[in-house]
């Protein structure tokens, strides 16, 4: 098979049943981000702090565009061709080290992760232009734009990694805001101009479902925290109240997202023109909101089931508070395409949230968490109510 037509037979065919269903070898690859969204999240519960949560985000955003890149590469490259295929299990095992140095990337992995990043990044890049090449010559010089952008965060990335401290931090903070703006510039870069977002064709109901699905990872974190968390425990009237909070939070935040946003927000993308617009500022930046969020609630759930009536300190009571409102602020704004305002239930949501901020100190932190759980519980239950009186096509 000639170059070209190798090229080709790497791209998906055109969907036989309105869109690409998510493969396998896909969910087999989401597996490393399972361990990974773990791993973020008892580093932040090892280190309740400023500086703790700011690393925490740092390694949060790295993991999420390892991720979110991926999806839309499989969007274009069919994943079921042994070639992409290979590729994917080649970042799989490239992931497994670059999540297993998270616990240490701000001390002795550093350099691990770094290298491990910019391998994962500058490598799918670098297969992409080669298996879009001669076939599709505007998909290929986009992808050349984002491999020259990911070369430079990568020296970033790998020189902080010989730094210390602060310093560290700050090198690969300022990483991550490269990536996450580069985006927003059409990944400009001199001589080769910048990308559109109407050139990126985006298939949307696949995308969507590869979004939804990470959701469904993340909150399984949530669900692995409780249960092995509550696994060592006795079960007293405390333990157990506690179980049943996480639990509840955990349910009520699978229902705000899955019960009225996710499949109207794919039968409307599905059918969208400017399809990578929507992808790029509905799937790949206010994911990330929803994402951070529940990584704060299972850090949350872990806190309230070793100590469910232990001191509160300010960070544990900003970790309680604040994943339940970036979670509810993240649906919110993935909801406001489809009613074209900020849904009324999510506002009252973190309205309920915002006024437990003066009164944290009076609260244990299962007192605490309980009423942050019962903030979800009302925007679950509002959109329950509200789903009664409108048509199927919109949703509050």
């Amino acid at each position: 098979m000639s170059g070209l037509g190798a090229r080709q037979f790497l791209l998906r065919k055109a969907p036989e049943h309105g869109h690409h269903a998510v493969t396998f070898i896909e969910l087999f690859f989401d597996l490393v981000f399972v361990f990974a969204i773990t791993q973020l999240s008892h580093h932040l519960l090892h280190d309740l702090s400023v500086i703790g949560l700011l690393q925490t985000l740092v390694l949060f955003v790295a993991v999420w565009w390892a991720w979110i890149d991926t999806a839309w590469v499989t969007n274009w490259l069919d994943p079921d061709r042994k070639p992409v295929r290979l590729m994917l299990l080649a970042l799989m095992l490239v992931g497994l080290v670059l999540s297993a140095s998270l616990p240490k990337a701000f001390h002795e992995g550093g350099l691990a992760f770094a290298l491990a990043y910019a391998t994962f990044q500058t490598g799918r890049s670098a297969f992409t232009i080669w298996a879009v090449a001669r076939h599709d010559r505007a998909q290929s010089l986009n992808f050349k734009r984002i491999l020259a952008w990911q070369a430079l965060a990568s020296v970033l990335w790998i020189v902080g990694a010989f730094l210390h401290g602060e310093a560290r931090l700050g090198l690969w903070m300022l990483a991550v805001v490269l990536e996450s703006l580069a985006p927003s510039t059409g990944f400009f870069v001199p001589g080769l101009g910048a990308s559109k977002a109407a050139d990126w064709k985006v298939e949307g109901r696949h995308l969507s479902e590869r979004c939804a699905l990470f959701i469904i990872i993340a909150l399984g974190e949530s669900i692995l925290v409780t249960g092995a968390t509550a696994s060592d425990l006795a079960w007293t009237g405390l333990n157990v109240t506690a179980f049943v909070t996480a639990f509840l939070g955990t349910v009520a935040m699978w229902w705000i997202y899955f019960d009225t946003g996710s499949e109207r927000a794919s039968a409307r993308f599905a059918h969208v023109e400017d399809s990578g617009h929507v992808a790029r500022l509905t799937y790949t930046y206010i994911h990330q909101i929803i994402v951070i969020g529940i990584v704060g609630c299972a850090v949350s759930d872990e806190l309230i089931l070793a100590h469910p009536d232990g001191h509160l300190s300010t960070a544990a009571a900003f970790a309680i508070l604040g994943g339940p409102a970036l979670y509810v602020l993240g649906c919110g704004l993935f909801k406001y395409p489809l009613l074209r305002r900020f849904p009324l239930s999510h506002l009252v949501g973190l309205g309920l949230l915002a006024l437990l901020i003066p009164f944290a100190s009076l609260f244990s932190p299962l007192g605490l968490a309980a009423a942050g759980t019962g903030a979800l519980l009302v925007v679950a239950g509002w959109e329950v109510v509200a789903l009664r009186h409108i048509t199927p096509r919109r949703a509050d």
